[in-house]
């Protein structure tokens, strides 16, 4: 994983998990965190379990040639969700002040593991639902910030919509953006995801 500790050489007041997507690493989301401007945090990159097929460098929460079968989740999940109870610990930031964010592939591992734990909040950029990832009786997930390009060749908008119909469903407190983009993150999802999380963590 990649640790980046606040810019103010403070204890960190919050922090921030970001995971990669598919075929991606924590190097390829590391330049994220100084678009954030959020001095006081402590931000994570945690690198996926598994290597990627088609990649030296990619890894991969899970197999997705076959969407249907998503090989390796359970074990990716228990890792993911043993890692973000290990973080106080290690840097004295409760899961109340502890954001999860993901894109893509992390975008919905930030929805599955992150609607098990009691964090601040979630940001979930151009991700998706796993198939009954989130009981239908948990009313306990966090606020959720859902952004998705309207472009998006690779994970449909639909998929968006049907996350955030989903968590409404159940009470959550969700924010929607939809940007004129593709399969990316811009900077105004940034300046949005900046927003929510001082929102979220206070």
């Amino acid at each position: 994983m990649i640790t980046i500790p606040p810019s103010n050489s403070q204890p960190p007041t919050g922090l921030v998990v970001t995971l990669h997507g598919w075929g991606a690493n924590a190097l390829d989301v590391e330049s994220l965190a100084s678009y954030f401007n959020l001095p006081n945090y402590q931000f994570v990159l945690p690198n996926a379990p598994y290597p990627h097929p088609h990649s030296t460098v990619g890894r991969a929460w899970y197999e997705l040639r076959n969407e249907n079968t998503y090989q390796g989740l359970a074990e990716s999940r228990q890792l993911l969700l043993d890692f973000l109870l290990s973080l106080e610990a290690s840097y004295g930031v409760p899961l109340s002040r502890t954001i999860l964010s993901g894109f893509s592939q992390g975008g919905a591992m930030t929805l599955d593991v992150g609607s098990k734990l009691p964090l601040a909040g979630l940001v979930v950029m151009s991700g998706y639902l796993h198939p009954d990832a989130i009981a239908t009786n948990n009313n306990h997930v966090p606020p959720t910030l859902i952004m998705h390009g309207t472009l998006d060749q690779v994970v449909p908008l639909q998929a968006a919509i049907k996350a955030r119909e989903t968590l409404a469903s159940l009470g959550v407190d969700v924010q929607y953006h939809e940007f004129d983009t593709g399969h990316e993150i811009n900077l105004q999802m940034l300046e949005v995801a900046r927003k929510f999380i001082i929102n979220a963590v206070g």
